[in-house]
C-alpha cells in the first residue's frame, strides 16, 4: 500500500432533473436503491478501498439531509466532512471545493449515483491506490459509448486518448465515475478552463494527466457490474439488480455496517449498537446474523 494517505470525495450535488418529479424535494443520491440510500453504494466503494476520511459534496438544500443520514461517520469507523456546492459547475469543480480537505493527500473521487459490484473490485481499487503519483481511471465496456467519455487504448491496454461523448467512439470502453488522483489534481483542476457548456470537465483533468504520460487505465471485466442510476429506468433496474443478487446469495451489496465490521473499523459491540434501531427490518436481521455466525 502506498505511503501517501488517501482521502475520498463523493460528488452528490446537482438537481436531479432527469429524475423529476421524484427529486423535486429529495436529493437523487438519497433515493432508495432497493434496501438502502443510493449514497451507501459509492461510500461502500471507498470503504472497501480502505478510505475512511470522506468528504460529501452536495447542494445547500440537501446537505443537512446527508448529515442527518450519515452523521459524522464514527459509527462506521470513518470521518465524514460535508461541503456545499452552491452551483453545479462540472465534476472537476469538486477538487476546487475540497482543496483544504485534500491537503497533502491523494484522493479518490466517486460520483454519488454510481454503483459498482463484483468479483475483483477490491483488488482493482487496491491496485489504483498502490500508485503514489499519476491518475487511474476505470474503463467499462458498454453498448452505447457515445453517451460517455470514451478511452482509446493501444495493444497493451494503455490510454491513447479520451474523448467526451464522441459521435464516432474509438472504442467501446466508457470512463466510469470512479477516479484516483495524486495530490496535484487540485492544481490541475484550477488550471483548466470551463467547456462550451460552462463546466469544468473531468475529461480535461484526465487529458492533462494523459499529456504528461501519467494516466493509467483499469478495465473492469465481465465479473464486475457498473450501474448508473440517473434515470427512472436505470434507478428501477439498479434496484432490481440489487434485490436479485441479495436474494440469491443471501449477502448484502454495499452495506457500510458490514464492511466496517469485517475490516475491523468497528467491534462486535459497536455493530450490536448499530443493529438495535434496525432490529425490526430485514436489513437489521441480516446484520444480526453476522454476529451469530462462527
Amino acid at each position: 500500500m502506498a505511503s501517501i494517505p488517501w482521502k475520498g470525495i463523493i460528488l452528490a450535488g446537482g438537481s436531479g432533473t432527469r429524475l423529476h418529479p421524484l427529486t423535486l424535494g429529495l436529493s437523487k443520491q438519497l433515493m432508495p436503491v432497493y434496501d438502502k440510500p443510493m449514497l451507501y453504494y459509492p461510500l461502500s466503494v471507498l470503504m472497501l478501498a480502505g478510505i475512511r476520511d470522506v468528504c460529501i459534496i452536495s447542494t445547500p438544500r440537501d446537505l443537512p439531509l446527508f448529515q442527518a443520514v450519515l452523521g459524522d461517520g464514527k459509527q462506521w469507523g470513518c470521518r465524514f466532512t460535508f461541503t456545499e456546492q452552491a452551483r453545479p459547475e462540472g465534476i472537476a469543480q469538486a477538487f476546487l471545493l475540497t482543496r483544504d480537505f485534500i491537503g497533502d493527500s491523494n484522493t479518490c473521487l466517486i460520483l454519488g449515483d454510481n454503483i459498482f459490484f463484483g468479483q475483483g473490485l477490491t483488488e482493482a481499487l487496491q491496485r489504483a491506490m498502490g500508485h503514489e503519483s499519476g491518475a487511474t481511471v476505470f474503463g467499462y465496456h458498454v453498448s452505447d459509448p457515445e453517451r460517455y467519455g470514451v478511452m482509446e487504448l493501444d495493444g497493451e491496454k494503455r490510454v491513447v486518448s479520451i474523448e467526451e461523448k464522441p459521435v464516432k467512439p474509438k472504442s467501446g470502453y466508457a470512463v466510469t465515475g470512479l477516479y484516483f488522483y495524486d495530490n496535484q489534481v487540485a492544481d490541475i483542476a484550477a488550471s483548466i478552463r470551463p467547456s462550451a457548456r460552462g463546466e469544468l470537465e473531468i475529461t480535461d483533468v484526465n487529458q492533462a494527466y494523459l499529456q504528461e504520460g501519467r494516466l493509467r487505465a483499469e478495465l473492469f471485466g465481465r465479473g464486475i457490474a457498473w450501474l448508473d442510476t440517473g434515470t427512472h429506468d436505470a434507478l428501477l433496474a439498479a434496484g432490481s439488480f440489487v434485490q436479485t443478487v441479495e436474494a440469491r446469495q443471501a449477502l448484502k451489496i454495499s452495506c457500510p455496517e458490514e464492511i466496517a465490521w469485517r475490516k475491523g473499523y468497528i467491534s462486535d459491540a459497536q455493530l450490536s449498537d448499530l443493529i438495535r434501531p434496525l432490529a425490526k427490518t430485514g436489513y437489521g436481521r441480516y446484520l444480526a446474523a453476522l454476529l451469530e455466525k462462527p
